[in-house]
């Protein structure tokens, strides 16, 4: 369960919630320009573009939930169950990539969504788990860079790639039924309410944000994908860089998920584990996490780009509040 979002204006802004019943593990890495990523069915990248964004780190490995890199392009894998499909090893021949690695490929060589787009249409992707007790996550990702976003959805036949108007993913179903679904709510405005039922009729606006209503609220992904379209077309991001980053925060906080308002089968609460938004052209990651909801930022360039090892950052989940006056409460 996620929510991405890419805006092009006034700044190249990427990001993400992701929505989890647990944590996995996550820190905001840097990977640098020499560190090594190395691939089971081709080549290894000695070089490539440095990246930033949220990753698990096994054995020395980042596995990114989303990153950007150096030159701007974004990319972000949301959970695709049902739908995705990789084949098995023996049924794929070349220069296969599996689903952790392809965000390191991509990321890796291509600066642009335009090259990016050429690369994805030559991967085959193959079903093998990064090693033992790593299950394959059934993804599909989003791609973007300053000029438009790309949906690549892996399919029984074959890796579909779509251009994404709207600039918003959610997971299911597949994108073209997420993007039909607009054609429904074509009617909302952030604007009052206009008596079209009959007009003949004495009908009032009693409340703010009645032009909205029929506007999903529930946390099913169609949903969220509506609501997160309505929030972002009709945003106002303000007119400096920490407006537009604070209104993107914004945008994310109205399809995040409150602890016990989703229940997994398992009876387990999925939450928004991190909201992060990531400036392109900087190269800065601003997040938050559900238990601080202090915005942070760790910045690309900061770091020695040609280093060979990876840059790591914990979250530190605890709330930050900030005492104006008075004593910090004492724990009962």
């Amino acid at each position: 369960m996620c929510t991405s979002i890419t805006v092009s204006s006034p700044l190249c802004l990427h990001g993400r919630n992701l929505d989890l019943e647990y944590s996995f593990g996550e820190q905001v890495v840097i990977t640098p320009r020499g560190y090594e990523f190395r691939f089971h069915c081709r080549p290894s990248l000695p070089k490539h573009l440095a990246m930033i964004g949220m990753a698990n780190v096994a054995n020395e490995y980042p596995l990114y939930a989303e990153a950007v890199n150096e030159a701007g392009l974004y990319m972000a894998g949301l959970n695709f169950p049902g739908n995705a499909f990789y084949p098995p090893r023996e049924e794929v021949t070349g220069e296969a990539v599996t689903p952790y690695e392809l965000i390191p490929l991509v990321l890796g060589q291509c600066e642009t969504l335009a090259q990016a787009r050429e690369l994805l249409a030559s991967v085959q992707l193959v079903g093998i788990p990064f090693a033992p007790g790593y299950p394959l996550a059934p993804l599909h990702w989003h791609i973007a860079d300053a000029i438009g976003a790309l949906v690549a959805e892996p399919r029984k036949d074959g890796l579909h790639l779509y251009e994404d108007p709207v600039g918003v993913l959610t997971n299911n179903p597949p994108f073209p039924y997420q993007l039909a679904a607009l054609n429904n709510f074509q009617h909302l405005s952030p604007k009052p309410a206009e008596n079209r039922f009959a007009p003949a009729l004495p009908l009032s606006v009693y409340g703010q944000g009645m032009g909205a209503i029929g506007l999903p609220g529930d946390f099913s992904p169609q949903s969220r994908y509506v609501k997160a379209c309505f929030l972002k077309a009709n945003a106002v991001w303000g007119d400096t860089p920490s407006e537009a980053v604070a209104q993107f925060f914004h945008v994310l906080d109205g399809v995040a998920m409150v602890r016990g308002s989703v229940r997994t089968p398992e009876d387990k609460c999925d939450i928004t584990t991190y909201s992060c938004c990531m400036d392109a052209e900087k190269g800065i990651y601003y997040f938050k996490t559900y238990d601080n909801n202090r915005i942070r930022a760790v910045h690309l360039h900061a770091e020695g780009l040609e280093s060979g090892s990876l840059f790591r950052f914990a979250l530190k989940d605890h709330q930050d509040v900030e005492h104006l006056n008075g004593k910090i409460p004492e724990t009962r």
